[in-house]
């Protein structure tokens, strides 16, 4: 009997060590905590800049929420008269990820210009509203372009525009003003999600579904297709490593269900409860 106590106790050591050596890292530590920048509510933390009027106007109502999306809307307008416009999110980004989901539904305005049919998009390293002068038509930015279809024709959407910007695709300055993806078609008023997956001054990638449609990197300030700006903001070759989020208005209805948020800025020290595994850029303060 006496050796029993003395074989438990040493069962006890080897379990307790067969233990320690297993037990997983923190199970938070992989679980992407995306949030999203619209409420579902309203957009009254959101700065509209339209064309010809100063930022925070929201002309003829053009932004507003309706049954929980956020909704580019022309009921209230006479004619487009080139208000180009966009909803830009407060806070800037640098290194994340952006899904969001849109659609387009209704009929263009008849004076809005032909490629606009359809035709939306999501601005990313984009200048904030208050930098952007009365008359300017877009912001100086990286745009995603969304693109519905006509029914006929091949037409990608996730497309690259340049506003002011060039990028640089496999080694080379590219200054065409838009390219385009190597996505399908979507015809008809059905939802698309799109991700943008944007790594600062570097890489920067479209995906729709999981498969990348396009990719660019090292985005500059350089180039055309912006107008009505403050001319001291261009700096050309200067890269830009962040910016604001918004989405555009160009004469189209268009409807976005979801604009959610994956911040790969965060804390990489493993030792922190607050540390994720996906981030790539330390933020000690985070920790």
């Amino acid at each position: 009997m006496a050796g029993i106590p003395a074989l438990t106790a040493a069962g006890i050591l080897m379990l307790t060590v067969s233990v320690a050596c297993t037990t997983p890292p923190n199970p938070t530590s992989n679980s992407e905590e995306w949030v999203s920048l619209f409420n579902g509510r309203d957009i009254d933390a959101w700065k509209v800049k339209i064309a010809g009027y100063e930022p925070g106007i929201n002309y003829a109502n053009t932004f507003r929420v309706r049954d929980g999306l956020i909704v580019v809307d022309y009921a209230e307008y006479d004619e487009f008269g080139e208000r180009f416009g966009v909803l830009v999110y407060p806070d800037p980004y640098s290194y994340y990820k952006l899904a969001v989901e849109y659609r387009f539904t209704g009929e263009q305005l008849p004076d809005g210009p032909e490629w606009a049919y359809r035709n939306s998009g999501v601005m990313i390293h984009s200048q904030s509203a208050e930098s952007m002068l009365r008359d300017q038509d877009f912001p100086i930015s990286i745009e995603v372009q969304l693109l519905g279809g006509n029914g006929q024709e091949e037409r990608t959407t996730a497309n690259l525009c340049t506003p002011g910007t060039n990028v640089v695709m496999e080694d080379n300055l590219e200054t065409r003003h838009c390219i385009n993806s190597v996505s399908q078609t979507y015809h008809g008023d059905g939802w698309v999600r799109i991700e943008i997956e944007v790594l600062g001054a570097g890489k920067i990638t479209h995906r729709i579904d999981g498969i990348t449609v396009l990719e660019y990197e090292q985005v500059q300030i350089g180039g055309g297709s912006v107008s009505g700006h403050d001319s001291s903001l261009v700096v050309d070759g200067q890269l830009l490593s962040g910016g604001y989020i918004s989405l555009q208005s160009e004469s189209h209805p268009v409807e976005f269900r979801s604009v959610e948020l994956l911040n790969l800025r965060g804390c990489m020290n493993q030792k922190s409860p607050r540390y994720r595994s996906y981030f790539v850029i330390s933020d000690p303060v985070a920790c």
